[in-house]
């Protein structure tokens, strides 16, 4: 098994109103924005299945968060063709299929292949159109961020957004958005059979710099601009302070 660290550990944590919305209160996880992790697909990843590194984190289908998501990423897949996308299929019903997150509520998601095979638009190594996404693929072909084009679950990993309507003691009610490490947990119990989760995962950090930079786009997709920039202040702020709770994968990086 490669080495991971525990998910249990001290945790820095920091709210902020969001500048355009008085109502909504953000609360992120400061160790985690701070921590120097990056994607190693391709470059060292091992995979959330033995033996199938070169599928990545891509081994399971994609639910669909909503009908804009599902929209999104049609419009995406009329991009692609046969020479982009290894494993081809026309039509959205011919590339998705309805399942179940928790065992009741219907969903859709993108399929996968035949026997067990890794989402549909998973590329294999050596092909012409390139080993990986097929829709992060034809984004950057195109000159456009991935989140443009990918499922929501796919562009937003391994930040994790939950949102809740609260009401304090005062009886008003805020928006409270929580930003956390999508670690092995978050996956609910089929996180326990990954063979491996790169946020936990010593080999996946040592990025150059800290998340809450690399990940920026994604973070002002989830959060707006304003709230992002406020955000991106009190983070620079704290890492030139220096940490209290610094992430335990960066300490063990030999990146």
């Amino acid at each position: 098994m490669v080495p991971e660290v525990s998910l249990d550990f001290p945790r820095e944590w920091v709210e902020l109103l969001d500048p355009d919305d008085p109502a909504h209160l953000i609360r992120a996880d400061l160790t985690w924005l701070l921590s120097r992790w990056a994607c190693v697909f391709g470059r060292g990843c091992h995979g959330v299945i033995a033996g199938r590194a070169d599928e990545g984190c891509c081994s399971h289908g994609a639910f669909f968060t909503d009908a804009d998501d599902e929209k999104r990423v049609r419009l995406a897949a009329r991009r692609l063709n046969r020479d982009t996308w290894q494993h081809y299929r026309r039509g959205f019903a011919n590339w998705t299929v309805m399942d179940t997150v928790d065992g009741t509520t219907p969903a859709r998601r993108t399929a996968t292949r035949e026997g067990d095979g890794p989402c549909v638009f998973h590329n294999d190594p050596g092909f012409r159109g390139g080993h990986g996404c097929a829709l992060h693929a034809q984004a950057v072909r195109d000159g456009v961020h991935p989140l443009a084009y990918k499922p929501d679950v796919c562009w937003q990993l391994p930040i994790r957004r939950e949102q809740e309507w609260v009401t304090r003691p005062d009886e008003t009610r805020i928006l409270l958005t929580t930003i956390s490490e999508f670690d092995r947990r978050a996956w609910g119990a089929g996180g326990h059979d990954h063979h491996w989760w790169c946020t936990s995962s010593p080999e996946a950090h040592g990025a150059g710099e800290p998340l809450y930079v690399s990940y920026q786009p994604e973070l002002v997709a989830l959060l707006g601009q304003p709230a992002y920039d406020r955000l991106a202040e009190l983070c620079a702020a704290r890492l030139a302070q220096g940490q209290l709770a610094p992430h335990p994968a960066d300490q063990g990086s030999n990146l």
